[in-house]
């Protein structure tokens, strides 16, 4: 079966392959880390080797209870933030039609998220939206208490209730939660909600191969064990075993790192479909949460193009050269159009009649990516042969493991999220809520 392949030709003018390689011994300890969970963060290691330990007893209960909710939903609201949901939005964007919503007929229920934010409006169109429909929930937390999806839970829970009465209401939600503790899980076993378990030692933005993703894209339809399949390809295939000339989580790392160590501190992640809007989403959180600590780590930030040429293509190509680029790319798309010729031809478009519009966008990525480089842009390729479960199974696996990587290059634990916290404590005491009074009384003093 092919690989996704990494393509660093682009980046080379900027940092010489012997540069590169001299990272070739910490980024192969970095990986032997990760593996013998000698590094920092090893209770957070169980996403490294998820996809050959995933049983068949439970892809086999997500398979079983995805059907379950489609029989009674034609819309399910998954409730989560972070990594609870970006996976799953990732790969439902990727692999499925741009215009769900608006299909007359669909064979699996429209799913929709909440507990992402706090916006009341938002809230409120949702639940305007929910009435009258057939509805369930999956809510993702560990604890059951973080502040966005308990509040979206608590209203969206209520309304279901009122709408199809309790008993009813208990066969339409399911809880993902922890496996003893926790608000959630309590809840659970008082109403009787179907369960599935977070793994204790799988953080929230490396859960996506866990019941976290796999059961709202199980019913909406997507094939998981093909997912699984892709994420266990790579998996195999970047084992410390694997030598760091064909290991590419750890010659991308490597790359990064030196380059970082050149000065570029921002690392754009570009995508020519826009079915990869949310893929770049994941990411961010997965290397901004990771990387982002003691007052080091490269910023990520993501573009849609050729969409975003005309409106940050300026900068990336002008503005201040602290910036590299990950295209990733797609090589062959899932459907063909082709452009028909016109006879006025006011446009000057008919030169380009009879090709596919696919060839028109991947000239648009090569002139950009040579314009960039001329620009002094440097230029890493992440090349997918199709925009498939498996292939974003691999891409998803790949990219945690070079987190992991990167992160013991940069001398962070990659697996905790220390700064996360401070917005809680402040919000909370600005709500006084019980037990943050001396926090209440100093944020008062300070406003």
């Amino acid at each position: 079966m092919t690989h996704l392949i990494l393509d660093l030709n682009k980046a080379l003018g900027f940092v010489s392959k012997s540069r590169i390689y001299a990272w070739e011994n910490k980024a192969m300890s970095a990986v032997n880390a990760l593996h013998n969970g000698s590094g920092a963060g090893s209770d957070f290691l169980g996403w490294l080797t998820l996809p050959t330990s995933i049983t068949e007893a439970e892809i086999s209960d997500i398979e079983q209870t995805a059907p379950l909710l489609r029989s009674k939903c034609e819309i399910v609201v998954v409730i989560g933030i972070g990594g609870s949901y970006l996976g799953t939005k990732a790969t439902l964007e990727a692999t499925g039609n741009s215009f769900d919503p608006l299909l007359k007929q669909r064979a699996n229920p429209l799913i929709l998220y909440a507990g992402h934010h706090i916006s009341e409006d938002y809230l409120y169109e949702l639940t305007e939206a929910l009435k009258g429909k057939s509805f369930g929930l999956i809510n993702i937390s560990k604890s059951g208490t973080t502040t966005e999806p308990a509040l979206a839970f608590r209203i969206l829970k209520k309304q279901l209730e009122d709408a199809f009465g309790k008993d009813e209401a208990r066969q339409r939600i399911v809880a993902v939660t922890d496996a003893h503790k926790g608000a959630l899980r309590t809840l659970a076993g008082i109403e009787g909600y179907k369960t599935f378990v977070i793994p204790d030692n799988v953080g929230g933005r490396f859960s996506v191969l866990t019941p976290v993703g796999l059961l709202p894209m199980a019913v909406a339809g997507v094939p998981i064990r093909e997912l699984i399949n892709g994420a266990t390809d790579m998996e195999k295939a970047t084992g410390p075993d694997t030598p760091f000339a064909v290991n590419i989580p750890a010659h991308y790392a490597a790359t990064r790192s030196e380059l970082y160590r050149s000065g570029k501190k921002i690392e754009i992640l570009a995508n020519f479909n826009p079915k990869l809007h949310y893929v770049g989403e994941w990411w961010k959180q997965l290397y901004g949460e990771s990387e982002g600590k003691d007052h080091k780590g490269i910023f990520p930030a993501a573009v849609d193009l050729t969409t975003d040429l005309h409106s940050m293509g300026q900068w990336i190509q002008e503005g201040e050269r602290s910036i590299f680029e990950t295209v990733i790319s797609v090589e062959t798309p899932t459907h063909s159009v082709l452009i028909p010729a016109d006879e006025a031809d006011l446009d000057g478009l008919n030169f380009l009649a009879g090709k596919r519009v696919d060839e028109v966008n991947k000239m648009a990525e090569l002139g950009t990516s040579l314009a960039h480089v001329d620009g002094g842009v440097p230029n890493i390729r992440i090349s997918i042969p199709e925009l498939t479960p498996y292939y974003l199974g691999q891409l998803f696996y790949f990219f945690e493991k070079a987190c992991g990587i990167s992160g013991y290059l940069l001398g962070v634990n990659p697996f905790d999220q220390p700064g996360v916290e401070a917005y809680k404590k402040n919000m909370f005491a600005l709500l006084n809520k019980p037990g943050f009074e001396k926090e209440s009384e100093a944020i008062k003093a300070r406003l």
